[in-house]
């Protein structure tokens, strides 16, 4: 069977590279595609043409690109479409992500599902994010909204630019919006993952939208700097050392741990069983690679119950076939790193406050290898100290600490979170938690951590970002 080379796109014309880059199957090391390789340089110069993006989606209101975006949505999720010199099936692309990225078959499609669901309901979210404003007032610019006021949006950046992972298929949602708010796209695809930006893209062309609107870039790391300095608007994910680098920089909207935690209020925590199986799901879904899982679990008394409780439940878990239906968790296809977060973590088990209470369950080691790839087993840790380092960290498979803390100290101790389930009915402490700077996302209720609402921002609000509220007349205003 010959291999797929896939070309870069730039500006929608396929482009040959004399360098390419082989994607494996993690477990056996056959070749699944040639990428052919962008570098600096090009990027750099097709950054100068980056104003014809826009102009091309232009020739189309936000309102038929949503409906652009609906049919998108089932092309993506059940045509079989382009891919470099072949084509591809919605079955083949989810049995090729599965083979380079390690993800079981489930989640794939399940992911899948997600990305098109966004699709289709795009109109509602970005009704949702613009706070009911009117379509073609972010196209024109400007207009009267319904209190009779006059308004304008100015987009920040002809094209959004993003560094794409290749852990969770699932951050491809965050980048959608920007096909019906008129902002052209400009992709690094994830090494392992770069089959979602390229199907994303061929479904968009198939449903109408200008391929003249999207640059595709599969390269080394300097095509991803290179993408971030010249797109005035830019995503990357990574982990809390490119949070750290690019924080206070308003180009670059930095998505890295999520620390997302699940707060039990005095007032319910002795009802926790209740609670259980939102606790389980939050840790486990997708295998845990998201920054939407749970990795804190916090609590003032039963602790060392709900972490032996939890630790019942996902400690037995072992890696199965990626085709098996009931896998849960994912291989690290990146040699060395599953070793090395086993290793921190039995660093951090070393005072008497942190406990692996999953080792009683799991019947083996945390850390499974094999020929071409680690697993980690679901982990579970008891700490008794809110201060200690392991109370607050996270890793790419399904962990999570159960942390003792008192409920007055909890907001001041469980540092920067992305998403907090507070499992409360206290109006106090709500109000409290309402105004807590360092919560993202809040939850207020059993609602699992993974449980996404699309029509609520996500790590600030899109249209924020891609877009300023200016002031605009054009005529006198009224006398004062």
């Amino acid at each position: 069977m010959s291999v797929v080379e896939i070309p870069v796109i730039r500006w929608g014309k396929p482009y040959e590279s004399l360098e390419k880059a082989e994607v494996v199957h993690f477990e056996t090391g056959e070749v699944m595609a040639r990428m052919h390789q962008a570098n600096a340089g090009l990027v750099q110069m097709d950054s100068r043409k980056s104003a014809k993006a826009r102009e091309a989606l232009k020739q189309f209101s936000c309102s038929e690109l949503v409906e652009k975006c609906k049919v998108a949505a089932q092309l993506y999720l059940t045509a079989e479409l382009p891919l470099g010199n072949g084509t591809q099936t919605p079955e083949q692309f989810c049995s090729i992500q599965s083979a380079t990225t390690g993800l079981p078959l489930n989640m794939c499609r399940a992911n899948m599902n997600k990305n098109a669901f966004v699709l289709k309901h795009m109109g509602d979210m970005l009704d949702a994010l613009t706070r009911g404003l009117p379509l073609d007032i972010l196209s024109r610019g400007y207009g009267m909204e319904s209190r009779n006021v006059m308004v304008s949006f100015q987009a920040t950046t002809p094209t959004l630019g993003l560094v794409l992972p290749s852990n969770s298929p699932g951050v491809h949602t965050l980048w959608l919006p920007a096909i019906p708010l008129q902002i052209g796209l400009v992709l690094k695809p994830g090494s392992s993952e770069p089959w979602t930006p390229y199907r994303m893209y061929e479904a968009f062309a198939a449903a109408g939208v200008p391929r003249e609107a999207f640059c595709l870039y599969p390269g080394p790391h300097d095509v991803g700097n290179k993408v971030l300095e010249t797109c005035n608007r830019s995503m990357i994910f990574g982990g809390q050392a490119t949070v750290d680098k690019y924080h206070g920089n308003p180009k670059v909207q930095a998505h890295g741990p999520g620390f997302s935690k699940i707060l039990l209020g005095d007032d319910l925590v002795d009802r926790w069983e209740d609670y259980l199986d939102i606790m389980v799901k939050s840790v486990i879904m997708n295998g845990g690679r998201g920054c939407i899982n749970c990795s804190g679990i916090w609590a003032s008394r039963h602790t060392a119950e709900i972490a032996d409780a939890i630790a019942q439940r996902i400690g037995p878990i072992v890696p199965l076939p990626t085709t098996d239906p009931s896998a849960a968790i994912a291989a690290f296809t990146t040699a060395g790193v599953a070793e090395a977060a086993s290793n921190q973590i039995d660093a951090g088990l070393k005072p008497s406050v942190v406990t692996d209470v999953t080792a009683k369950y799991r019947g083996g080691d945390r850390l499974v290898r094999q020929e071409r790839c680690d697993y980690l087993r679901p982990t579970v840790l008891h700490v008794t100290d809110c201060d200690n380092s392991m109370a607050n960290t996270e890793y790419m498979f399904p962990f999570v600490s159960v942390v003792q803390c008192p409920q007055d100290k909890m907001l001041g101790k469980i540092g920067q979170t992305l998403i907090g389930t507070a499992i409360t009915e206290n109006e106090k402490w709500i109000a409290e938690l309402v105004d807590a700077r360092n919560i993202d996302r809040l939850n207020v209720g059993p609602i699992p951590t993974c449980a996404l609402n699309w029509l609520q921002p996500h790590e600030g609000n899109i249209i924020d970002f891609l877009f300023r509220n200016r002031a605009f007349q054009n005529s006198l205003p009224p006398a004062h």
